[in-house]
């Protein structure tokens, strides 16, 4: 999967080479607290520096035999150091270096995803503007409902994206936390000012407490907002595939020269982009009970949420991205058939203005329940292929007793619905 959609920069978050260059960002980082505590001396922090270095295949090897990828990569470490590597590690345990540096790792690929989705919002924003006021059916369970426009729905699809953008800028805070506590976390071999220095250089807060490891509810809120930024997503592409189906074709997906939609059928072009994205959100989503279940831990640590950190993490910060950026890709190109938009408003000839009729009546004065039964009536006429509805509602005594045909045909101008926009869109984009 990885491999599939991973884009560079994400996917270099998560390479083997960047993990450890992160636990060696922590490591030297806590040398530097202790030289502040007065427990390294300067001349051995600046060899410290200076040689501090790992060699991948090294610590591949070492691993093999020592069945510990912290020591192992310790070990590689510390034969580029020297004697000064005694320094290194002081006091700390693995889980000290690996959460901590966890949490840079999930830092830094929130901060590609949020700019993913600002981007997204940023399309959105301009397509919404772009048909502001383009007239489209709106429809309830699947049946056609009440015109509106084409701009709301993009603006709709903006609401939530952007909340999506609140969300992960306040998962990445929440995995901003650090933690050098030692083994089961009662500081018992470094003393908290130490964490304290370390963090700070490292841009991440000191854990309030901790057993010998980050609580992984902090964790599993950053894959919650994986899955809902996920959910969004599919939202938006499940829409664009009911607007291709022929009967619809209200908009398309770019379909560029060369491409080709079946291997049988070469008049077909499928929604083939927006149903990705809707099988990778189902993936993404998969991730969330596993998340949940490492909040539970043997007492001070067990590893058991490891092994799941090391998929779900990559995979689903990865997939993320690749569905932000193919969303990009989608929304930019998607094409609007206005033809089709103005043609399926007109499909059940004029139903679609029922409630502004019923409306018009209770204004008269009569009762809903009354209102509702002649308007329903002359509705199910034109359902039945009696003709259009504006005209069928000119013939009916009852309607005619109490609305002039001009104002039923008031009741029928499209743009009279839309008088509102302006103002939503001011509430959405300010």
């Amino acid at each position: 999967m990885i491999s599939r959609y991973s884009r560079p920069e994400m996917a270099d978050i998560w390479s083997d080479r960047s993990r450890y260059s992160r636990w060696l960002e922590v490591e030297i980082a806590v040398c530097e607290a202790w030289n502040k505590a007065g427990k390294i001396p300067d001349k051995a922090l600046a060899d410290i520096r200076k040689k501090a270095a790992f060699d991948e295949g090294r610590i591949a090897e070492l691993e093999k035999e020592l069945k510990h990828d912290v020591l192992a990569f310790l070990t590689s470490v510390s034969e580029k150091v020297g004697p000064n590597s005694r320094y290194i590690h002081m006091g700390l345990t693995s889980s000290d270096v690996l959460d901590t540096a966890f949490s840079l790792q999930l830092g830094a690929a929130a901060g590609i995803i949020t700019g993913g989705v600002k981007d997204v919002l940023k399309i959105l924003k301009k397509r919404a503007r772009e048909h502001k006021k383009t007239p489209m059916i709106g429809r309830s369970h699947g049946v056609h409902a009440e015109p509106k426009t084409l701009g709301l729905v993009f603006a709709l699809w903006y609401d939530e994206m952007a909340r999506n953008l609140e969300r992960m800028t306040r998962a990445a805070e929440g995995v901003r936390v650090g933690m050098m506590s030692g083994p089961v976390g009662t500081y018992s071999s470094v003393p908290p000012k130490v964490e304290k220095s370390a963090c700070r250089k490292l841009g991440l807060r000191p854990a309030a407490v901790s057993t010998q490891v980050i609580h992984r509810d902090v964790h599993a809120e950053y894959f919650l907002c994986l899955s809902l930024i996920a959910a969004g997503i599919e939202r938006i592409a499940t829409e664009i595939r009911h607007f291709q189906r022929t009967e619809v074709l209200e908009m398309e997906e770019p379909f560029t020269s060369g491409q080709k939609g079946s291997s049988a059928m070469p008049h077909k072009k499928n929604p083939v982009l927006s149903e990705n994205l809707c099988g990778l959100a189902r993936v993404v989503r998969s991730h969330v009970p596993a998340a949940l279940e490492n909040i539970t831990l043997w007492h001070e640590r067990d590893i058991s949420h490891s092994s799941v950190e090391r998929v779900i993490a990559p995979d689903g910060t990865i997939l993320v991205d690749f569905m932000l950026h193919r969303l990009k890709i989608l929304l930019g190109g998607l094409v609007v058939r206005k033809d089709r938009l103005a043609q399926n408003i007109g499909l059940t000839r004029g139903l679609v203005f029922s409630h502004r009729v019923l409306l018009k009546m209770v204004e008269k004065g009569v009762s809903r329940e009354e209102a509702y039964r002649a308007v329903q009536r002359n509705a199910m006429k034109c359902w039945d292929g009696g003709g259009d509805f504006q005209e069928i509602l000119k013939g009916d005594g009852e309607v005619a007793k109490l609305l002039s045909p001009q104002e039923v045909d008031s009741c029928f101008n499209i743009k009279a619905g839309f008088e509102h926009v302006d103002e939503i869109f001011k509430k959405v984009f300010g």
